[in-house]
């Protein structure tokens, strides 16, 4: 219910360590429950659907700082780009260079985290950890001229397991540090650590999350 958002909001922020953010997720809600969201503090909102970002946004108070969460499509970019101020999930190269490309177009720069897959499911999307070492990320970093690389996401599996949820959690962290050392170094802009949600995000922040990603803690059960 909505009377109860500003109340469960409250009690994730008194147990939230300082220096980590909230981005609510807010797939199917309202406008009066993101005002009430809104009131209560909050000013990250993350949305996984381009046409719902796209439709909700006006509607809004202008100092809300749009995410995008949700794979994203490439013939839905442009429109993307002009919407959400980060782009949480980048999970190739071509996808990377769409942005920069329709960013540089609409003269603003875009914040981009690289979605890793650190689950033990097919059906999440991302660079695999390999794909992540590989990579030249200050060469890829250097060439784009209007999206920024600021840090990573990731998913843990959904089980039961939190030990298999924490060593997903710790792989992705550990792997930020390697990268942040390699390619970016003295760089204030790489950063971010978005991993956690609504059923794992105290085990996510103790293994160094710096961002959750949180729906149902805040809303209550999804509308459909």
């Amino acid at each position: 219910m909505i009377s109860n958002i500003a109340e469960n909001i409250r009690k994730l922020l008194d147990e939230l360590p300082p220096g980590v953010s909230v981005v609510a997720v807010t797939k199917t809600r309202t406008e009066e429950e993101i005002l009430e969201a809104y009131r209560a503090g909050l000013r990250i909102f993350g949305e996984n659907r381009v046409q719902e970002m796209i439709a909700k946004k006006p509607l809004l108070p202008d100092d809300i700082s749009w995410h995008f969460i949700g794979r994203l499509q490439s013939n839905k970019v442009k429109q993307t780009v002009a919407a959400a101020s980060v782009i949480e999930s980048v999970d190739s190269l071509r996808l990377l260079r769409l942005i920069d490309a329709s960013a540089l177009a609409q003269g603003k720069c875009t914040e981009c985290l690289l979605q890793v897959h650190i689950a033990a499911e097919e059906t999440k999307s991302g660079f695999s950890l390999e794909d992540m070492e590989e990579t030249d990320w200050r060469q890829v970093s250097d060439s784009l001229k209007a999206a920024r690389i600021c840090g990573v996401m990731g998913m843990a599996t959904f089980t039961d397991d939190m030990d298999k949820v924490r060593s997903e959690f710790r792989a992705l962290y550990n792997l930020f540090g390697r990268i942040r050392e390699k390619y970016f170094a003295g760089s204030s802009h790489f950063r971010e650590i978005s991993m956690g949600m609504s059923g794992d995000w105290p085990l996510a922040v103790s293994e160094g999350s710096t961002m959750i990603r949180i729906g149902t803690l805040i809303f209550g059960e999804r509308n459909n």
